[in-house]
């Protein structure tokens, strides 16, 4: 029997989920909601099911068993909540919401109703990610380097700290989760944040250049660091273990050790086709333990983000615990 799938937020992301599902055994798409009813009912008619302006009005109407909840950080509000008192799996993109407050109301909605849940870290099903796992097992990590050194999105809310959060919070949550997710949470942050060169853009109150120190549980150090200066120029990280160092983007890997150099290029199965297709199969067997990134887990690496906004703000280094 197909898992009958919905989606709130019909948006570029949400349609690169929407491809990859429509390639998916198994998974049926049902219901499309977005405050842009075109946006919904473009999404029908490519892949059947209802539309709707309303997630509410969906949620009350269409027999579903999962929904994707696709939306920027600020428009999280009942969305996830509802879902959840409807039964329903979760796929939550990230970030999962702009404040720990938010995110911990989600969190016990989930808990309340049992819902298999997820949340969209696609690096973590890379090839890539398997491999700097594989070989850093046994290592002892002394420090991590990260970086995401992107362009400006054209969306305009992306450029309001106050809707996006930031570079930090949109996008290099990607580096902070792999960092956790191979050397382990994070105890404490310190972070620069500046608006240098792209203050001619409109509307623009997100700090263009970035970076945030590190202090993990572990007691190995960090330093992940951010631009959104066009035009980019790439996407990692650097785990330096005591016999070995890995760099890795969603890519490419390289293993450095005394020995040498061994590189290796990515499967042609995308991660976020993957993490899809591992969505479907745990809502079907009714499994989480099968999702590598749940909401609870995604929640710390949305701390660290805010945490290293709250720091670039008072200057002062900032505990997670605090949060």
């Amino acid at each position: 029997m197909a898992v009958r799938i919905g989606f709130v937020g019909c948006g570029g992301i949400a349609n690169a989920h929407m491809k990859n599902l429509a390639r998916i055994e198994g998974a049926q798409m049902v219901a499309f909601s977005d405050i842009v009813a075109e946006k919904a009912e473009a999404a029908a008619e490519e892949y059947g099911g209802k539309a709707f302006e309303d997630y509410r009005e969906m949620y009350d109407s269409v027999e579903m068993d999962a929904v994707y909840v696709c939306l920027p950080p600020m428009a999280h509000e009942d969305q996830e909540i509802l879902a959840a008192q409807h039964g329903l799996a979760l796929f939550v993109e990230k970030p999962q919401a702009l404040t720990m407050e938010k995110a911990r109301e989600i969190q016990a909605a989930i808990d309340e109703a049992g819902v298999i849940n997820c949340v969209g870290y696609h690096w973590r099903y890379h090839d890539t990610a398997k491999w700097a796992m594989e070989a850093l097992e046994g290592d002892t990590i002394g420090m991590v380097l990260g970086w995401w050194m992107g362009g400006l999105p054209g969306v305009a809310w992306w450029r309001r700290q106050d809707m996006s959060g930031g570079q930090i919070l949109e996008q290099t949550t990607h580096i902070i989760d792999m960092a956790r997710y191979l050397a382990g949470d994070v105890e404490r942050v310190f972070a620069e944040m500046a608006l240098r060169v792209m203050t001619d853009v409109e509307n623009i109150s997100v700090p263009d250049v970035g970076t945030v120190n590190l202090r993990f549980e572990s007691g190995a150090v960090g330093n992940i660091s951010n631009s959104c200066i066009p035009p980019g120029w790439r996407n990692g990280l650097c785990i330096v273990g005591d016999r070995k160092t890995v760099v890795f983007d969603q890519f490419n890997f390289e293993l450095r050790t005394q020995a040498g150099t061994e590189t290796k290029t990515f499967s042609p199965i995308a991660a976020h086709f993957r993490e899809s297709e591992v969505f479907v199969r745990a809502v079907e067997a009714g499994d989480q333990s099968m999702i590598l990134s749940d909401y609870a887990d995604g929640m710390k690496s949305l701390a660290v983000s805010i945490a290293a906004n709250k720091s670039a703000d008072s200057g002062q280094p900032v505990a997670l615990s605090d949060l």
